[in-house]
């Protein structure tokens, strides 16, 4: 009998492909660092049964109906803007993405990134690089406080409640923002459900981990930023195509907020050439939320499972619709 051939869009280490090639012919790309080429990824959907790709891959209507044969595409993200879900279901094309894995991983990133804005850990690095040390002055490089202040979380999903757990150990006030209310962390964090433009008016840390829909683009927008307290801080780990980035450049040129710390961007990558990078209040890092070798070993595990399971006849774990 033969087996189904799965093309993966980006190489990945052979430990984590062993247990599933009794049933699998597993095909990849070369470069573990560089996407997979358009035509290549094309021809090699011709040939493959099932798809294991990044939120780097654009599968869109023309992908999907090309490759229509294609019995399920497993998404290595919790996001799947990447993906044309209607045209995929349309062609009975499976979707799974790898949620609650990375949970911990992200929120710790988030946080992280919060903490590094604040202080300007950034900057005060480069201080010394730059060899600008001199005489200790009282406000040298003097940041923001964490703990007891406002955290506005727009977006209270899983990695959501998962940053707010963190702030309350910060003896953080904890504003959120939601499509719906989580009675959840309301409860158990004392978390207050409030406007879209409350959250802004009243935290000091105003933190993005809304999914990109029509809904979300450019939400923190030139409006958004100038609502925002002047002495806030703006952070993103959600999706880079929430943000409006010449909005947030000026608002951050023109001190209309005083920091901000990024981890994605509405194109990417970027380059040392791209305006933010020409300020100092901010911290930019290059889409690396989930980035720790255990989280990443789990994702790709669990599309691995995914794609076996549906080649079993079997329900996948995780399956977008």
């Amino acid at each position: 009998m033969r087996k189904p051939t799965i093309y993966i869009t980006r190489k990945i280490p052979e430990y984590l492909l062993e247990p599933f090639k009794d049933r699998l012919h597993i095909t990849m790309w070369t470069s573990e660092s560089k996407p997979v080429p358009k035509d290549i990824l094309y021809e090699e959907a011709k040939k493959a049964d099932g798809l294991l790709c990044l939120i780097t891959e654009k599968i869109n209507q023309a992908f999907c109906q090309y490759a229509s044969h294609l019995k399920i595409i497993a998404n290595m993200a919790v996001g799947y803007d990447n993906i044309d879900l209607e045209s995929a279901q349309k062609n009975k094309i499976i979707v799974t993405n790898t949620p609650d894995v990375l949970t911990e991983t992200t929120a710790d990133l988030t946080f992280a990134l919060l903490m590094a804005t604040a202080r300007r850990l950034i900057e005060a690095t480069n201080y010394i690089y730059n060899d600008q040390w001199g005489e200790w002055s009282p406000f040298m490089l003097a940041g923001s406080d964490i703990h007891h202040k406002t955290i506005g979380i727009v977006g209270m999903g899983r990695i959501g409640e998962a940053v707010a757990k963190r702030a309350k150990g910060f003896n953080m006030d904890i504003l959120y923002h939601n499509r719906s209310r989580n009675l959840e962390v309301e409860n158990e964090l004392n978390a207050t459900y409030v406007s879209f433009e409350d959250l802004l008016k009243e935290s000091d840390f105003v933190v993005s981990l809304v999914p990109l829909s029509e809904a979300t683009v450019d939400m923190f927008d030139k409006k958004a930023f100038q609502t925002m307290k002047s002495s806030g801080i703006f952070i993103n780990a959600s999706r880079g195509g929430v943000v409006d980035e010449d909005a947030l450049f000026e608002a951050l040129d023109k001190k209309i907020i005083r920091a901000a710390g990024l981890d994605v961007f509405k194109q990417e990558p970027i380059s040392s050439t791209h305006p933010l990078t020409k300020l100092t209040n901010v911290v930019l890092l290059p889409h690396i939320g989930s980035a720790s070798l255990a989280t990443r070993e789990k994702m790709l595990k669990l599309c691995l499972e995914n794609i076996d399971l549906v080649f079993q006849g079997k329900q996948p774990k995780t399956p977008i619709y």
